[in-house]
């Protein structure tokens, strides 16, 4: 037996052969050409080629792992016709006369020395990902076709890393676990493995030889633990975890249809995230309660020019209509940040995070916000909606948002299109500004929600992509919880309901506070419902109320 230390990623036990990734090499050429303009004409057709091939990619990975997964195409499709990459291509080919496949090699390894170089470790992980969509385009130039599993059974599959466009493409059923030399708990296939539910192990280095392939091996996703033919002892162990964990989620499956509601009686809803109409199916089948947050910037990631109101009303009219008269809270584009999209033609920013971003855009282009409040309006003719603004700071940018929208009702009531006369307006709580003005904001809208990772974010000072700032990103400070305590009172003061629509309405550490604060609505991962479920059910409010909120208020609280 021997016994292999790496990082679990992503939970679950494993059993199976261990098998090493195929993955083919391009043999790169080094020749100067006679007709530059025809080779460069020849790496365009590549790129358009390779940005078709990510846009399939980001419509897989939707379907199979969620908006979070399809984003990372999509940024491979922006980094793909970056304007600063491509003009590096073309320069090496039209004033060296240098092939193209030997171009993108050099412009590769230059840009990915460029971001390896750079203090933040989030921008130093941007090296892999040129890596993968230069080699992905000098795949398409040599005719080199994509690397896969030859294997007739399901296999724990060992890499030295895997990119993400290998990960999305493999064979799901023949997958049972993945184990990677390198990669971080913040790498796209740790990303991937999670929002599939596959188990993953990064980090084992080179405890992992090539002589193992072939051997079984077990994998424990939860501590990062890889045996290779493990002795008697051991494997009936860890058959008798995995058996534990398929048990609690067929014991979860008996949840569906049942209320969230706790042992005493306090009901809350449980709604999902979703980013595209085609997760609506991954909605009921874990049977959210409805969409609590519909990320529609993801239409506009989509698109290699803004998309037209016809385009936008039937994709909201498709989720309405599917989730069959369920609420669905769609939000308002939510770009800018760390979501960027060429044909906005934006201005460069120091700091984006804190720049032109979200409702801002929306305000400082009205025509951009018409277009998308016409086309959601026109929606919610088929179902129960509710439009969310997001980054929302004062209250006059509420006031002159709901402008836009009575400007538009007019408009549609004058053309005879119909639409609900009953759409409640709501706004994010996502920066401190709103969550101390939300006394004020209250009065204006018929809900608030929560985004927690950027109120975080804004609260703490401290950026959430950064990896290095760790601890320093909490969101159990309680400052953060304060606020939502904060706002929730507000809210109910003024007849106003309250959810949280970020990562950490999933928090089952956090779930005793959220009901004891006075939290209506919890939106979250489809795949989160059913544990969020069974962890309300199993909470008495009335028990642990007054210790919540007074270890909450304390003054010598521990950071």
């Amino acid at each position: 037996m021997i016994s292999i230390q790496g990082k679990g990623v992503s939970t679950g036990v494993a059993f199976g052969p261990l098998y090493y990734y195929q993955r083919q090499k391009s043999t790169i050429r080094r020749i100067t050409v006679e007709d530059a303009l025809a080779e460069w004409d020849r790496f365009k057709s590549a790129q358009a080629t390779a940005i078709s091939q990510l846009g399939e990619l980001a419509a897989k990975a939707l379907k199979e792992a969620g908006e979070e997964a399809a984003f990372l195409f999509e940024t491979h499709q922006m980094m793909a016709e970056d304007m600063d990459y491509e003009e590096a291509i073309e320069e090496l080919i039209k004033e060296t006369k240098l092939n193209a496949e030997a171009a993108v090699t050099d412009v590769a390894a230059q840009f990915a020395d460029m971001f390896a170089q750079m203090d933040d470790t989030y921008m130093q992980a941007r090296a892999a990902d040129v890596k993968d969509v230069s080699g992905r385009i000098i795949g398409i130039l040599t005719g080199t076709t994509q690397g896969g599993i030859d294997s007739p059974v399901p296999v724990i599959l060992a890499a030295d890393d895997l990119a993400p466009s290998e990960t999305v493409q493999l064979d799901k059923s023949k997958i049972l676990a993945f184990v990677t030399e390198g990669g971080s708990g913040s790498s796209h296939t740790a990303i991937l493995a999670r929002t599939m539910g596959i188990p993953a192990i990064i980090g084992v280095g080179d405890q992992l030889k090539p002589e193992y392939e072939g051997r079984e091996v077990i994998v424990d996703g939860s501590t990062g633990s890889v045996i290779v033919e493990a002795d008697e002892a051991t494997r009936t162990k860890m058959m008798a975890k995995r058996e534990e964990q398929l048990k609690r989620l067929k014991l979860l499956e008996q949840l569906k249809g049942k209320e969230n509601v706790t042992l005493d009686g306090q009901k809350i809803k449980v709604f999902c995230n979703i980013g595209n109409p085609e997760d609506v199916p991954t909605v009921l089948s874990n049977d959210g309660g409805g969409v609590g947050l519909f990320r529609s910037e993801f239409l506009y990631l989509n698109c290699s020019d803004y998309p037209t109101e016809d385009y936008q009303f039937e994709a909201y009219k498709k989720v309405l209509s599917d989730m069959d008269g369920k609420e669905v809270v769609i939000r308002t584009l939510d770009i800018g940040a760390d979501k960027q999209i060429d044909y906005f033609e934006m201005p460069k920013e120091e700091n984006p995070a804190l720049g032109n971003r979200a409702l801002r855009i929306c305000l400082n282009r009205p025509e951009i916000f018409k277009t998308q409040l016409r086309a959601l309006y026109r929606a919610s003719a088929y179902g129960k909606l509710g439009i969310m603004f997001p980054m929302v700071t004062s209250v006059w940018e509420v006031k002159e948002a709901k402008k836009m929208c009575e400007m538009v009702k007019k408009e549609l009531t004058a053309e005879g299109k119909p639409f609900a006369d009953d759409v409640q307006i709501g706004i994010m709580i996502e920066t401190p500004a709103a969550a101390v003005m939300s006394d004020r904001l209250a009065k204006l809208v018929d809900f608030f929600s929560c985004g927690t990772n950027d109120l975080t974010q804004y609260t703490l000072a401290c950026d959430r992509q950064n990896n290095d700032l760790g601890r320093f990103f909490n969101p159990h400070h309680p400052a953060v919880l304060r606020l939502l305590k904060m706002v929730c009172e507000n809210a109910h003061k003024n007849g106003v309901w309250v959810g949280i629509c970020g990562e950490l309405g999933a928090d089952l550490e956090l779930t005793e506070t959220f009901l004891s604060i006075g939290i209506d609505e919890l939106s979250v991962s489809p795949r989160s419902v059913l544990p969020l479920r069974q962890k309300i059910r199993e909470t008495n409010v009335s028990e642990v109320r007054e210790k919540v909120i007074a270890d909450l208020m304390k003054d010598d609280i521990e950071l």
